[in-house]
Protein backbone atom coordinates (compact mmCIF):
# COMPACT_ATOMS: atom_id res chain seq x y z
CA UNK A 1 0.00 0.00 0.00
CA UNK A 2 1.49 3.11 -1.31
CA UNK A 3 1.36 5.93 1.30
CA UNK A 4 0.27 9.84 0.34
CA UNK A 5 2.62 12.36 1.85
CA UNK A 6 1.19 15.85 2.06
CA UNK A 7 2.95 18.44 0.20
CA UNK A 8 5.86 20.49 2.59
CA UNK A 9 4.16 23.96 2.90
CA UNK A 10 7.27 26.20 3.70
CA UNK A 11 6.78 29.43 5.76
CA UNK A 12 5.94 32.75 4.08
CA UNK A 13 9.07 34.82 3.74
CA UNK A 14 8.23 38.16 4.96
CA UNK A 15 8.82 40.98 2.43
CA UNK A 16 11.58 42.75 1.77
CA UNK A 17 10.48 45.91 1.81
CA UNK A 18 8.35 45.67 5.23
CA UNK A 19 5.52 44.55 6.39
CA UNK A 20 1.98 43.54 4.84
CA UNK A 21 0.31 46.57 6.25
CA UNK A 22 3.42 48.80 5.50
CA UNK A 23 2.88 47.62 1.52
CA UNK A 24 -0.82 48.06 1.60
CA UNK A 25 0.00 51.77 2.56
CA UNK A 26 2.24 52.10 -0.45
CA UNK A 27 -0.15 50.91 -3.21
CA UNK A 28 -2.69 52.53 -1.55
CA UNK A 29 -0.64 56.42 -1.69
CA UNK A 30 0.44 55.45 -5.44
CA UNK A 31 -3.22 55.04 -6.29
CA UNK A 32 -4.48 57.95 -4.71
CA UNK A 33 -1.14 60.23 -4.97
CA UNK A 34 -2.47 61.72 -8.54
CA UNK A 35 -5.52 63.18 -6.66
CA UNK A 36 -3.17 65.23 -4.81
CA UNK A 37 -0.97 66.62 -7.78
CA UNK A 38 -4.32 67.48 -8.84
CA UNK A 39 -6.40 69.37 -6.19
CA UNK A 40 -4.83 72.72 -6.81
CA UNK A 41 -5.99 72.79 -10.05
CA UNK A 42 -9.40 71.30 -8.61
CA UNK A 43 -9.73 73.57 -5.80
CA UNK A 44 -8.85 76.55 -8.07
CA UNK A 45 -11.48 75.64 -10.32
CA UNK A 46 -14.33 75.40 -7.74
CA UNK A 47 -12.89 78.64 -5.88
CA UNK A 48 -12.66 80.64 -9.07
CA UNK A 49 -15.47 78.76 -11.45
CA UNK A 50 -17.79 76.52 -9.68
CA UNK A 51 -18.42 78.68 -6.94
CA UNK A 52 -19.05 81.68 -8.67
CA UNK A 53 -21.41 80.28 -11.30
CA UNK A 54 -23.52 79.02 -8.64
CA UNK A 55 -23.99 82.34 -7.13
CA UNK A 56 -24.16 84.19 -10.38
CA UNK A 57 -27.44 81.66 -10.82
CA UNK A 58 -29.11 82.47 -7.91
CA UNK A 59 -28.00 86.43 -8.32
CA UNK A 60 -29.86 86.07 -11.77
CA UNK A 61 -33.17 85.09 -9.74
CA UNK A 62 -32.88 88.07 -6.77
CA UNK A 63 -32.08 91.67 -6.46
CA UNK A 64 -29.31 92.31 -4.90
CA UNK A 65 -27.32 96.14 -4.91
CA UNK A 66 -24.24 94.57 -3.54
CA UNK A 67 -24.73 95.75 0.26
CA UNK A 68 -28.04 94.63 1.31
CA UNK A 69 -28.72 90.72 1.01
CA UNK A 70 -29.76 89.71 -1.66
CA UNK A 71 -33.58 89.60 -2.28
CA UNK A 72 -35.14 86.24 -4.32
CA UNK A 73 -37.63 87.74 -7.20
CA UNK A 74 -37.52 85.07 -8.90
CA UNK A 75 -37.65 85.24 -12.95
CA UNK A 76 -38.71 89.58 -12.56
CA UNK A 77 -34.89 90.19 -13.96
CA UNK A 78 -35.10 88.52 -17.15
CA UNK A 79 -38.74 90.04 -17.36
CA UNK A 80 -37.53 93.59 -17.10
CA UNK A 81 -34.64 92.65 -19.53
CA UNK A 82 -36.99 91.44 -22.77
CA UNK A 83 -39.82 93.99 -21.81
CA UNK A 84 -38.84 96.90 -20.12
CA UNK A 85 -35.53 97.81 -21.31
CA UNK A 86 -35.50 99.06 -24.57
CA UNK A 87 -31.43 99.96 -23.85
CA UNK A 88 -30.70 96.21 -23.61
CA UNK A 89 -32.09 95.53 -26.86
CA UNK A 90 -29.86 98.52 -28.43
CA UNK A 91 -26.46 96.99 -26.77
CA UNK A 92 -28.05 94.05 -28.30
CA UNK A 93 -28.54 95.03 -31.59
CA UNK A 94 -25.15 97.04 -31.84
CA UNK A 95 -23.55 93.85 -30.35
CA UNK A 96 -25.01 91.82 -33.13
CA UNK A 97 -23.52 94.36 -35.92
CA UNK A 98 -20.50 94.18 -34.15
CA UNK A 99 -19.81 91.03 -34.68
CA UNK A 100 -21.27 90.78 -38.13
CA UNK A 101 -19.11 93.12 -39.21
CA UNK A 102 -15.67 92.26 -37.74
CA UNK A 103 -15.84 88.54 -37.94
CA UNK A 104 -15.76 88.39 -41.98
CA UNK A 105 -12.89 91.14 -41.90
CA UNK A 106 -10.85 89.84 -39.33
CA UNK A 107 -11.38 86.33 -40.81
CA UNK A 108 -10.56 87.35 -44.50
CA UNK A 109 -7.66 89.78 -42.90
CA UNK A 110 -5.83 87.12 -40.82
CA UNK A 111 -6.46 84.43 -43.97
CA UNK A 112 -4.34 86.59 -46.44
CA UNK A 113 -1.81 87.66 -43.55
CA UNK A 114 -1.41 83.82 -43.09
CA UNK A 115 -0.80 83.57 -46.89
CA UNK A 116 1.43 86.13 -47.46
CA UNK A 117 3.42 84.71 -44.37
CA UNK A 118 3.60 81.53 -45.48
CA UNK A 119 6.27 81.81 -47.77
CA UNK A 120 10.38 81.07 -47.54
CA UNK A 121 11.89 84.40 -47.44
CA UNK A 122 14.86 86.11 -45.80
CA UNK A 123 13.05 87.86 -42.91
CA UNK A 124 9.48 86.36 -42.69
CA UNK A 125 9.73 86.21 -39.24
CA UNK A 126 9.80 89.86 -38.46
CA UNK A 127 6.86 90.43 -40.54
CA UNK A 128 5.00 87.49 -38.40
CA UNK A 129 6.00 89.27 -35.72
CA UNK A 130 4.92 92.18 -37.02
CA UNK A 131 1.30 90.97 -38.05
CA UNK A 132 0.98 89.09 -34.16
CA UNK A 133 2.04 92.05 -31.96
CA UNK A 134 -1.07 93.90 -32.25
CA UNK A 135 -3.06 90.77 -30.51
CA UNK A 136 -0.66 90.61 -27.85
CA UNK A 137 -0.17 94.90 -26.96
CA UNK A 138 -2.35 96.08 -24.26
CA UNK A 139 -5.54 96.97 -25.27
CA UNK A 140 -5.83 100.65 -23.24
CA UNK A 141 -2.63 101.49 -25.01
CA UNK A 142 -4.51 100.50 -28.89
CA UNK A 143 -7.39 102.45 -27.35
CA UNK A 144 -5.48 105.33 -27.07
CA UNK A 145 -3.58 105.13 -29.79
CA UNK A 146 -6.51 104.87 -32.22
CA UNK A 147 -8.18 107.50 -30.23
CA UNK A 148 -5.54 109.72 -31.17
CA UNK A 149 -5.50 108.63 -34.67
CA UNK A 150 -9.16 109.43 -34.58
CA UNK A 151 -9.01 113.02 -33.62
CA UNK A 152 -10.94 114.73 -35.49
CA UNK A 153 -8.63 118.38 -35.22
CA UNK A 154 -5.10 116.50 -34.96
CA UNK A 155 -5.49 113.43 -36.12
CA UNK A 156 -3.66 111.50 -37.81
CA UNK A 157 -6.16 110.11 -40.03
CA UNK A 158 -7.82 113.35 -40.88
CA UNK A 159 -4.35 114.99 -41.51
CA UNK A 160 -3.91 112.40 -44.24
CA UNK A 161 -7.37 113.19 -45.41
CA UNK A 162 -6.75 116.76 -45.47
CA UNK A 163 -3.64 116.58 -47.93
CA UNK A 164 -6.22 115.24 -50.36
CA UNK A 165 -8.52 118.09 -50.06
CA UNK A 166 -11.15 116.06 -47.86
CA UNK A 167 -12.34 117.12 -44.40
CA UNK A 168 -12.87 114.28 -42.09
CA UNK A 169 -15.23 113.74 -40.05
CA UNK A 170 -15.63 113.69 -36.37
CA UNK A 171 -15.33 109.13 -36.06
CA UNK A 172 -15.78 108.44 -32.43
CA UNK A 173 -18.59 111.48 -31.84
CA UNK A 174 -20.80 110.84 -35.22
CA UNK A 175 -23.33 108.13 -34.28
CA UNK A 176 -22.96 106.56 -37.98
CA UNK A 177 -19.12 106.39 -37.74
CA UNK A 178 -18.73 105.84 -34.49
CA UNK A 179 -19.25 102.06 -34.62
CA UNK A 180 -17.68 101.24 -37.83
CA UNK A 181 -14.48 103.13 -36.60
CA UNK A 182 -14.78 100.87 -33.43
CA UNK A 183 -14.63 97.49 -35.41
CA UNK A 184 -11.85 98.76 -37.98
CA UNK A 185 -9.87 99.02 -34.45
CA UNK A 186 -10.92 95.79 -33.49
CA UNK A 187 -9.98 93.84 -36.78
CA UNK A 188 -6.99 94.97 -36.73
CA UNK A 189 -5.77 94.30 -33.45
CA UNK A 190 -7.59 91.05 -33.26
CA UNK A 191 -6.46 89.60 -36.81
CA UNK A 192 -2.91 88.22 -34.98
CA UNK A 193 -4.48 85.14 -33.32
CA UNK A 194 -6.37 83.67 -36.43
CA UNK A 195 -3.48 83.98 -38.33
CA UNK A 196 -1.13 82.07 -36.78
CA UNK A 197 -4.12 79.68 -36.31
CA UNK A 198 -4.71 79.77 -40.77
CA UNK A 199 -0.67 79.81 -40.93
CA UNK A 200 -0.04 76.48 -39.00
CA UNK A 201 -3.18 75.31 -41.61
CA UNK A 202 -1.34 75.85 -44.51
CA UNK A 203 2.11 74.71 -43.47
CA UNK A 204 0.42 71.23 -42.34
CA UNK A 205 -1.39 70.72 -46.22
CA UNK A 206 1.23 68.79 -47.97
CA UNK A 207 3.13 69.86 -51.20
CA UNK A 208 2.69 67.03 -53.18
CA UNK A 209 -0.88 68.47 -53.57
CA UNK A 210 0.39 71.81 -55.27
CA UNK A 211 2.87 69.85 -57.27
CA UNK A 212 0.42 67.85 -58.89
CA UNK A 213 -1.76 70.63 -59.51
CA UNK A 214 1.03 72.65 -61.35
CA UNK A 215 1.62 69.53 -63.40
CA UNK A 216 -2.16 69.75 -64.67
CA UNK A 217 -1.98 72.99 -65.56
CA UNK A 218 -3.90 74.65 -62.54
CA UNK A 219 -3.37 78.47 -62.45
CA UNK A 220 -2.46 80.11 -58.51
CA UNK A 221 -6.65 80.80 -57.97
CA UNK A 222 -7.64 77.08 -59.10
CA UNK A 223 -4.91 75.96 -56.42
CA UNK A 224 -6.46 78.53 -53.99
CA UNK A 225 -10.10 77.59 -54.09
CA UNK A 226 -9.53 73.84 -54.54
CA UNK A 227 -6.78 72.70 -52.75
CA UNK A 228 -6.22 75.55 -50.15
CA UNK A 229 -9.47 76.66 -48.82
CA UNK A 230 -10.93 73.11 -48.91
CA UNK A 231 -8.07 71.43 -46.95
CA UNK A 232 -8.44 74.78 -44.57
CA UNK A 233 -12.14 74.40 -43.50
CA UNK A 234 -10.92 73.28 -39.93
CA UNK A 235 -9.17 75.83 -39.23
CA UNK A 236 -11.54 78.17 -40.52
CA UNK A 237 -14.17 76.36 -38.44
CA UNK A 238 -12.42 77.17 -34.78
CA UNK A 239 -11.79 80.81 -36.27
CA UNK A 240 -15.35 81.30 -36.53
CA UNK A 241 -16.44 79.83 -33.41
CA UNK A 242 -13.90 81.71 -31.44
CA UNK A 243 -14.37 84.90 -32.84
CA UNK A 244 -17.78 84.62 -32.61
CA UNK A 245 -17.44 84.41 -28.74
CA UNK A 246 -15.12 87.48 -28.54
CA UNK A 247 -17.10 89.38 -30.32
CA UNK A 248 -20.04 88.97 -28.54
CA UNK A 249 -17.90 90.20 -25.39
CA UNK A 250 -15.95 92.99 -26.70
CA UNK A 251 -15.51 95.36 -24.10
CA UNK A 252 -11.52 97.04 -23.63
CA UNK A 253 -11.60 98.84 -27.17
CA UNK A 254 -15.00 100.21 -26.26
CA UNK A 255 -14.68 101.31 -22.25
CA UNK A 256 -11.73 102.98 -23.58
CA UNK A 257 -12.55 104.92 -26.78
CA UNK A 258 -16.31 105.84 -26.67
CA UNK A 259 -17.66 104.34 -23.61
CA UNK A 260 -20.89 103.24 -25.32
CA UNK A 261 -21.56 106.95 -26.98
CA UNK A 262 -22.40 108.88 -28.49
CA UNK A 263 -25.80 108.25 -27.76
CA UNK A 264 -25.52 104.51 -26.97
CA UNK A 265 -24.49 103.85 -30.86
CA UNK A 266 -21.23 101.99 -29.60
CA UNK A 267 -22.57 100.42 -26.22
CA UNK A 268 -21.80 96.76 -26.79
CA UNK A 269 -23.33 93.55 -24.68
CA UNK A 270 -20.59 93.31 -22.12
CA UNK A 271 -20.12 97.18 -21.49
CA UNK A 272 -23.97 97.79 -20.78
CA UNK A 273 -23.42 94.20 -18.12
CA UNK A 274 -20.27 96.64 -16.31
CA UNK A 275 -23.00 99.51 -16.33
CA UNK A 276 -25.34 97.75 -14.99
CA UNK A 277 -23.47 95.76 -12.41
CA UNK A 278 -21.19 98.84 -11.30
CA UNK A 279 -22.29 101.68 -12.44
CA UNK A 280 -25.91 100.85 -11.50
CA UNK A 281 -25.45 98.27 -8.96
CA UNK A 282 -27.80 95.79 -9.87
CA UNK A 283 -25.70 92.75 -9.76
CA UNK A 284 -28.67 90.58 -10.33
CA UNK A 285 -30.23 92.02 -13.13
CA UNK A 286 -26.18 91.95 -14.25
CA UNK A 287 -26.32 88.10 -13.53
CA UNK A 288 -29.09 87.72 -15.25
CA UNK A 289 -28.05 89.21 -18.49
CA UNK A 290 -24.57 87.37 -18.02
CA UNK A 291 -26.72 84.29 -18.22
CA UNK A 292 -28.75 85.42 -21.40
CA UNK A 293 -25.61 85.87 -22.76
CA UNK A 294 -24.02 82.20 -22.17
CA UNK A 295 -27.34 80.80 -23.23
CA UNK A 296 -26.91 83.41 -27.05
CA UNK A 297 -23.13 81.96 -27.33
CA UNK A 298 -24.02 78.17 -26.58
CA UNK A 299 -27.07 78.39 -29.44
CA UNK A 300 -24.76 80.00 -31.56
CA UNK A 301 -21.50 77.53 -31.24
CA UNK A 302 -24.70 74.57 -31.14
CA UNK A 303 -25.67 75.57 -34.80
CA UNK A 304 -22.32 75.82 -36.28
CA UNK A 305 -21.17 72.95 -34.85
CA UNK A 306 -23.95 71.11 -36.89
CA UNK A 307 -23.44 73.22 -39.92
CA UNK A 308 -19.91 72.54 -40.15
CA UNK A 309 -20.82 69.21 -41.37
CA UNK A 310 -22.32 70.52 -44.99
CA UNK A 311 -19.07 72.95 -45.43
CA UNK A 312 -15.92 71.30 -43.30
CA UNK A 313 -13.73 69.04 -44.73
CA UNK A 314 -11.85 66.58 -42.56
CA UNK A 315 -9.31 65.08 -45.18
Amino acid sequence: MTAVREPVRLPRAAPANGSPTRLRRIKLWRRYEGLLYIFPVFGGILAFQAIPIVVSMYLSLADWNGIQPPEFVGLGNFRTMFTDDPLYWQTLRNTVLFTLGAIPATTVLAFLLALLCNRNVPGIAIFRAAYFAPYITNIVAIGYIWYWIYKPDQGVLNGMLSVFGIQGPDWLSNPNLALISVIIVSVWQGAGYPMVIFLAGLQGIPNDLYEAASIDGASQSRKLFSITIPLMTPSIFFVLITQFITSFQVFGVIYIMTQGGPGHSTSVYIYYLYQVAFSFGQFGYAAAMAWVLFVILGLITLIQWRLQRRWVFYG
